[in-house]
Formats: C-alpha cells, structure tokens, sequence
C-alpha cells in the first residue's frame, strides 16, 4: 500500500512540476523573433513619450517582471529592455500608475488594451487609430491568463 501511494504521489508531483516547466518555458518556445533594432529605432524616433520599466515595482517579483525604456508614439509602442516570459501578455494603457493587481482590476474599465506583447527582450507593439496615448499616462504589461502583473510605467 505505501508503495502505490508513493507512485501515486510521485507522479503527481512530477507532473505538476512539467507542468509547471511548460506554462514557463512555452512562451519561450513560440515566441517570434523580436523586432530588428533599425525599427525599434525608427519607431522610437516617432515616439512622444518614453518612461522606464523597473524591476522593483510592488506587483512584481521574481518571475513577473520587466526592465526597460519604454517609447510611446501616436502610432507604436516600442520597449528596448527585457520582460520575464510568460504566456498571454497583454499591453494596456492607463488614465492612472498602478502596481499591482489590485490596483490593475480596479481601473481596468478606464483602461484601454493595445495589443499583444509576443516577446520577452524588446517589442513593437502598433497604437490601433481609435486610442489617443495622450489620454493616458501609463503602459502596463499584464497576463491576461493568469490576471497576473508583470511591470508598468509611467510615460508622462
């Protein structure tokens, strides 16, 4: 009997751990090629505002982070740093700074979402027409899988 229960618990844990592993390392996996850096500069030539991501922010910790200048244009959003990977990411633009997830939920209704963040060292991510930056004042990187915040910055 302990050594059914053994195998049992064994292979639980094993499993969870591959499962684990792979939320983690899939995204790494799949992600595509990051943007070249003659369109992160030409894109960030474009930009009217920049803002920094850090490390240190309240929400995020050792595996939900990011670091980085940021370059907000009427047209792209250009990041030249490094996020921690992870599946589903989601860049957003907020009337307010938050820095955690609480914070994130409260104002989500104000907020409006950009697009996808496809890779984790430098992104280009294109403004649809309909959002105004100028109405905003902060971009944050969020997991929409697992309501999970990974960096913000303030922009202006």
């Amino acid at each position: 009997m302990k050594k059914i229960l053994f195998l049992v618990v064994s292979h639980v844990l094993v499993g969870a751990v591959g499962f684990a592993i792979g939320i983690y390392a899939l995204p790494i996996l799949i992600a595509p090629p990051p943007p070249s850096p003659e369109e992160l500069e030409t894109h960030s030539q474009q930009a009217v505002y920049t803002g920094e991501f850090q490390r240190d922010l309240e929400g995020s910790d050792l595996l939900h982070w990011g670091e980085g200048r940021v370059s907000v244009g009427r047209q792209s959003i250009v990041f030249v740093g490094k996020l921690a990977p992870g599946p589903d990411y989601k860049l957003y633009l907020s009337p307010e700074f938050v820095e955690t997830e609480a914070e994130f939920e409260r104002l989500r209704e104000h907020m409006v979402r950009v697009g996808d963040v496809r890779t984790f060292e430098n992104f280009l991510v294109a403004v649809p027409e309909s959002v105004d930056p100028a109405r905003y004042n902060t971009v944050i990187v969020w997991c929409e899988s697992f309501a999970q915040f990974i960096t913000a910055a303030r922009y202006r």
